[in-house]
């Protein structure tokens, strides 16, 4: 994927402006965004996954009180 090409877009959709300065930055974490992206994209699932939805807290293990 092309994220600069991207990221002008959604830039330009947005009424937003990428500064000079910024843009390596914002190139950058669009690339690891989509590195992470791959990698949740590589997990196998079956019918029986599903998404969270809501977010509950385990406790640590170990040293927990």
């Amino acid at each position: 994927m092309d994220h600069r090409a991207y990221i002008d877009a959604a830039a330009a959709v947005l009424g937003l402006k990428v500064p000079a300065d910024a843009r390596a930055g914002v190139e950058t974490y669009f690339q690891l965004a989509a590195s992470m992206a791959a990698l949740v994209e590589g997990l196998p699932l079956d019918h029986a996954d599903e998404s969270g939805t809501v977010f509950v807290p385990v406790a640590p293990q170990g040293d927990a009180p």
